[in-house]
């Protein structure tokens, strides 16, 4: 590619060359890779992907976007583990962004990878009603028992990704159950604060008793909870796979939805939404219209354990008898820096009893749909978590990301 071709790569002068500028290529990231550890490549490694988006995207001895390039690129987790290991606090999850959103928009992509991430991302994600009509039809598909006669059938060993796709679905509980939650839901008691509630687009689905728990015990530490129907997907989906421009749509939406009401906070129970939500900022600082709103809000934003160990909780009363491990999700302990009040929330638990997971802070290999797009690294990594959770001989893994529970899941079948 030349110097010219270069110069005309779409979103290229909105790369953050001051962030990217800030490695000092010392290393100390490599070992908290997990894909550097698995396949042992410098450009699967952050410090060899950095080089790559310096390769590709700087004027002088420019390299092509290829595929081998993308290979690279696409192969990392997101995981975040570099960032906390960075002495000089590189940004490399929004860099990763912003280089997988260029290569979307300059990339020749296929007719029909076209046509399906703008189906899923433009199209399913940020319709609710879509949504909940797939999701209804998966429960019915679950319920009438077509899943357990498709399954003896062994056809979906033939059927590649969508076979895979199949296998991580979990029981989809009743499409009811969700219509539950109310616009606002008052305080048990004196109202002590004011919150907003995200309850996601895959957790609202999958595991909408966690959003329905959530709610209640916000309720009964004295928090009204308002749960604006405006909202939509937070776009962290995009995000990872470099549909940016939907991504900053999608937090606008979020933002206005919430604007009106004062809160004291708003919450989630999602890692990979929360660690977006938080970084409205960063994504749309350029944004003269909503820089100073999208600030606003992701100073606002909390992961529901960090709220509770803010507000000191009014500690649970019902024992429960059990050994619990903690797996932490990439985008809670990483992207947001959450690490001690996950493990005080279980701990304040009678008869719970608290076991530490070996390598508790490395990923599952879930990363939002990695398992679906690189399925034969995701088993890698998920057999070494899988391994060290044996070890506990826990009663419970718990962890606070919805594509984490389904990866753990998938570990134990």
């Amino acid at each position: 590619m030349s110097n010219h071709q270069t110069q005309q790569l779409i979103g290229v002068d909105s790369f953050s060359w001051k962030k990217w500028d800030a490695c000092t290529h010392c290393g100390l990231c490599l070992p908290t890779c997990p894909t550097y550890r698995e396949l042992g490549l410098e450009t699967d490694s952050p410090r060899g992907r950095l080089y790559l988006m310096g390769s590709a995207f700087k004027d002088e001895d420019a390299t092509p976007l290829s595929e081998e390039w993308s290979e690279y690129i696409y192969r990392c987790l997101d995981c975040r583990a570099c960032e906390t290991a960075c002495p000089s606090g590189v940004h490399f999850g929004e860099l990763l962004e912003q280089a997988r959103a260029i290569y979307e928009q300059n990339a020749p992509r296929s007719a029909a990878y076209r046509f399906w991430t703008h189906l899923v991302f433009k199209q399913l994600l940020p319709n609710k009603e879509r949504l909940d009509l797939i999701f209804e039809l998966m429960w019915l598909y679950q319920r009438l028992g077509i899943r357990w006669l498709v399954q003896k059938t062994g056809i979906l060993k033939l059927m590649g990704q969508l076979g895979q796709m199949e296998s991580l679905l979990p029981k989809i509980p009743p499409p009811q159950l969700k219509y539950t939650i109310r616009d606002i839901t008052p305080a048990e008691g004196e109202t002590r604060y004011r919150v907003g509630f995200i309850p996601g687009c895959i957790m609202n689905q999958v595991f909408t008793e966690t959003n329905v728990a959530t709610i209640r015990v916000l309720a009964q530490n004295g928090c009204e909870v308002v749960t604006p129907r405006q909202q939509t997907c937070c776009g962290a989906l995009h995000l990872h796979n470099g549909v940016r421009d939907v991504a900053s749509a999608l937090a606008k939406q979020n933002i206005d939805a919430f604007a009106a009401e004062n809160l004291d906070a708003v919450i989630i129970n999602s890692a990979g939404c929360g660690a977006t939500l938080k970084e409205y900022e960063a994504l749309l600082e350029n944004d003269t219209a909503y820089a100073a709103k999208a600030e606003h809000f992701s100073h606002k934003m909390r992961d529901i354990s960090e709220f509770l160990a803010e507000i000191e909780m009014i500690p649970p009363t019902g024992e429960i008898a059990k050994r619990v491990t903690y797996d932490e999700p990439c985008h809670l302990l990483h992207g947001q820096n959450v690490k001690e009040q996950p493990r005080k929330v279980l701990q304040s638990i009678p008869g719970l009893e608290l076991i530490e997971l070996t390598e508790s802070e490395w990923c599952c290999g879930s990363a939002g749909i990695y398992n679906i797009t690189q399925p034969e690294l995701s088993q890698e990594i998920l057999e070494r978590k899988m391994a060290h959770i044996a070890e506990t001989d826990a009663d419970i893994v718990a962890t606070g990301n919805p594509g984490c529970l389904l990866q753990i899941q998938l570990g134990i079948q």
